[in-house]
């Protein structure tokens, strides 16, 4: 099942792997080095989160798919919001803090548009797991 959730992974463009494994993913688990900030343990919790709840989406579908969108859209939406939130408030922390949220902000923000237009397509009937398919 791994090997064929990494083949899976591994017929995804190579920029889409950059993306994921070089900047999606270790952005946001970053956000554990800042659950001592306020806000820090939410941040991880929607920023991991969303991760997380794909799993079992790879898991099920021995793969990758555009279903994996669904996670990321009910929890890194919420999530930005909340960060859009603390930026118009001025309480945008300071330091360290404030600029990971920065970059969080903007890698998640991007993500998300992907995730609609991935989101969109799953509805329209996309729904084969990559690798195994010629959709994507």
């Amino acid at each position: 099942m791994i090997a064929e959730i990494w083949a899976s992974f591994r017929a995804l463009p190579v920029r889409v792997q950059i993306w994921v494994a070089l900047i999606l993913v270790p952005v946001n688990i970053a956000s554990l080095a800042f659950v001592g900030q306020g806000w820090g343990v939410v941040i991880a919790a929607a920023a991991n989160g969303a991760m997380l709840l794909n799993l079992p989406i790879m898991l099920v579908e021995r793969g990758l798919s555009r279903a994996m969108a669904w996670p990321h859209l009910a929890i890194w939406a919420p999530m930005l919001g909340l960060l859009l939130w603390l930026w118009a408030g001025g309480n945008w922390p300071p330091g360290a803090f404030g600029g990971y949220l920065a970059i969080l902000l903007v890698v998640d923000g991007i993500s998300l548009v992907l995730d609609l237009r991935d989101a969109v397509q799953w509805l329209k009937g996309a729904r084969a797991i990559a690798g195994r398919e010629q959709d994507r």
